[in-house]
């Protein structure tokens, strides 16, 4: 090869090595930019990081990590999931996921409060209800740990799922996220604790923005962590992909009818306040308190909600491949309901509805049905208190209440609140409305 040629070749090469460097520069300068900014303030949500152990109905510790090679995965789990092309935009990043322009602010028309007790529960919702901004903070933290786990995991997806993207989440909802290895399922005794001790790890030695990654052991193992720039609580599983899909068919029932997110911002912030909102401890998760109104909406005598799964089978189908789940909410039409019940009066209706009318021994609540439904005479069910079936998955439950005296301390919480509500109609009554939430929602 003469001089001449191999010139053009060697500037063509130094060119290369200069735009891979500078493109190198720029992530080291974002992970960089993210480690010096401004920590937040931790405030504890969740009661349970300090409740006294008896207390706790369930234990988690810390798994103790070994020194693992961080690619010392199974063989089971390397074959590929995700056909995704390592292309990379201008920046030098790997692209956002295809769902993420659906992450965006859906405005709706807020239902007309004619009553004083619908007002408040208009107003709590106004005051408390999740911002596009909240929600745009907890999914540029998503994105840049997407492009951190795929140092490990190169065709994972990381996926937002839960109260943040179902349009039920609060200003002080935290978030969690989905890790997507494998389109089989994964052992989540093994496999996936294996994943995840290999995530912990990872970001507590590469990354300086997230703070106190721990593995928790559970049923469906997962890591905890706070990210220091935007203050948010994560909690991270693998494979865990029901929560996908019931992500958005709640976003779909959220959108569907303009009553549906006031009056479950509302019963969650009342259930914190009785203090029945809280699985660790053996009360009712968000999750079920959330399916438990949608069954309410359901079976009313002129229902407010369908079953989204009986008229729209193909958009929910079980097996839909996940990358398509998203577009279930931007292709139904809202539901055109004869009920014309305020909130005050579904609120006091769903109050009463399982204080007094539910036959919690014999049926099991089903928003996959629109009914409530005879419990299986498995010997499992009989010991089981409150059952709410888990919507795509029909052979579990979405959150079962095993303990008698918790069982007993919820149904007393319907009651007197339903009573009191009943007597006055004023919201202050049951949840200290303007004092605790209004005005420091306002100062935020």
């Amino acid at each position: 090869m003469n001089l001449g040629s191999f010139l053009p070749r060697l500037h063509f090469l130094l060119s290369v090595h200069s735009k891979l460097h500078r493109q190198i520069q720029h992530c080291e300068w974002i992970i960089q930019r993210r480690s010096d900014e401004q920590n937040v303030p931790y405030d504890v949500k969740r009661q349970r990081f300090n409740s006294p152990p008896h207390q706790s109905a369930l234990v988690h510790q810390t798994v103790p990590l070994q020194d693992e090679r961080r690619y010392s995965v199974p063989a089971s789990l390397i074959l590929p999931f995700f056909h995704m092309p390592n292309v990379f935009d201008v920046n030098g990043c790997l692209p956002p996921l295809k769902h993420s322009p659906f992450l965006d602010h859906i405005e709706t028309t807020l239902p007309v409060a004619r009553d004083k007790l619908s007002q408040q529960v208009l107003e709590l919702f106004q005051n408390c209800q999740q911002q596009a901004c909240d929600l745009k903070k907890k999914d540029t933290c998503r994105a840049e740990l997407q492009r951190e786990i795929q140092q490990l995991f190169p065709r994972s997806r990381l996926y937002l799922v839960g109260s943040s993207l179902n349009g039920f989440g609060t200003r002080s909802s935290d978030a969690d996220l989905c890790l997507v290895i494998q389109e089989e399922p994964v052992n989540q005794k093994t496999e996936a604790r294996h994943i995840l001790s290999l995530v912990q790890k990872h970001f507590s030695t590469r990354l300086s923005y997230i703070e106190r990654p721990q593995l928790i052991r559970a049923k469906v193992p997962i890591v905890k962590f706070r990210d220091k720039v935007s203050g948010v609580e994560f909690d991270l599983n693998v494979n865990n992909v029901v929560g996908i899909r019931n992500t958005f068919l709640l976003r779909t029932y959220a959108h569907t009818e303009n009553r549906v997110r006031p009056l479950v911002l509302v019963v969650k912030k009342w259930a914190s306040h009785c203090g029945i909102n809280d699985a660790s401890r053996g009360t009712l998760s968000s999750y079920s308190l959330v399916l438990m109104v949608l069954h309410y909406l359901q079976t009313l005598p002129e229902p407010i909600l369908p079953s989204l799964q009986k008229v729209y089978p193909d958009r929910f189908n079980p097996t839909m491949q996940l990358d398509l789940v998203h577009q279930a909410p931007c292709t139904i039409p809202p539901y055109l309901s004869k009920n014309g019940s305020t909130l005050g009066d579904l609120f006091m209706g769903f109050l009463k509805y399982y204080a007094t009318e539910f036959d919690w021994d014999k049926m099991m609540i089903s928003v996959r049905e629109a009914k409530a439904i005879p419990r299986p005479d498995d010997i499992e069910w009989q010991h089981k208190f409150i059952c709410v079936e888990e919507p795509f998955d029909r052979t579990n439950t979405a959150r079962a209440v095993h303990e008698k005296y918790k069982f007993d301390k919820i149904q007393e919480d319907f009651q007197k609140s339903w009573h009191r509500l009943k007597d006055n109609r004023d919201l202050n009554s049951i949840l200290p409305f303007k004092k605790n939430y209004t005005t420091s929602m306002q100062k935020r």
